[in-house]
């Protein structure tokens, strides 16, 4: 099939690595004309992508900031066929959503909301691989749920990246539980690397470090947006997780041996009964 990417960062490189790499022809666009050209010669896009030839893809993938997804979506929605599944890859849903499927239903294609749950620190079409999204997880967000011809057809359209399971939701619902998966993690990691201590780390860290400080490399634009977009979610968990803190510092300020472990115990507990829950 023909599939149109737009946007060649990490995302989107690896989307177009991935369906040429099952033999797929890709149309490729980026703002950034060097990226553009190098993707081309390194094989992960066939053609530019233009209004003329948007019309001829089955699949269009936008891996775009969400307030230029919907500039583009705006833009070119009439030149996309209406047989067509347009997917954006966005970190939040609602307001993408609320404009995809009104363009969707205006020119006749359809629009999934799209968040493939991998990534890397490093951003950038050079760190871009076909196996990036290989037994990740993919959130869809349709307009309905019980349209299970949709659901197959979606994921046939996403089989050659590799996914290990889709999860269907809605806007709302993605938007809360990616605030704290994910939006948390990366103000935690990014709050916790500006202490003065941090500058003399070598030699004393180790695997608990690395782990908590990995996301505090990120992209500063896409996540401010992103955070800004989900606002009421994000300070909702940040409100909860102050408070949390509030509670060991009180213990060790007190020197409360009972209370502390009491604290610590049940965040073992806690991981203990969320790691249970997925499993199953």
């Amino acid at each position: 099939m023909k599939v149109a990417v737009v946007g060649l960062g990490l995302i989107g490189g690896s989307f177009a690595k991935a369906y040429k790499k099952d033999g797929h022809t890709v149309y490729g666009f980026d703002l950034n004309r060097t990226i553009l050209g190098y993707a081309r010669l390194a094989g992960a896009v066939d053609e530019e992508l233009r209004e003329e030839n948007i019309g001829e893809c089955e699949l269009v993938i936008v891996a775009l900031y969400p307030g230029d997804t919907i500039e583009f979506l705006r833009k070119n929605g009439p030149y996309i066929s209406p047989a067509a599944t347009v997917i954006d890859t966005c970190g939040t849903k609602r307001e993408v959503c609320a404009e995809g499927f009104k363009l969707a239903e205006k020119y006749g294609f359809t629009f999934v909301g799209g968040h493939p749950m991998a990534g890397k620190q490093y951003s950038g079409f050079k760190h871009s691989s076909a196996n990036l999204f290989n037994k990740a997880a993919m959130i869809l967000v349709p307009t309905r749920f019980d349209d299970i011809a949709l659901i197959d057809r979606l994921k046939k359209l996403l089989a050659p990246c590799g996914f290990g399971t889709i999860t269907v939701t809605t806007a709302e619902k993605h938007d809360e539980m990616i605030a704290f998966t994910s939006q948390m993690a990366h103000v935690v990691s990014n709050a916790f690397i500006k202490s003065p201590t941090a500058k003399a780390h070598r030699g004393f860290s180790a695997g608990s470090y690395k782990d908590l400080t990995r996301v505090a490399y990120l992209n500063e634009d896409m996540w401010t947006e992103l955070f800004l977009e989900n606002r009421d979610n994000l300070i909702r968990e940040l409100d909860f997780f102050i408070g949390s803190l509030s509670k060991y510092r009180e213990a060790l300020s007190e020197g409360d041996e009972k209370r502390l472990k009491e604290l610590l115990r049940e965040g073992k507990q806690r991981k203990e009964e969320v790691d249970g829950a997925w499993q199953r």
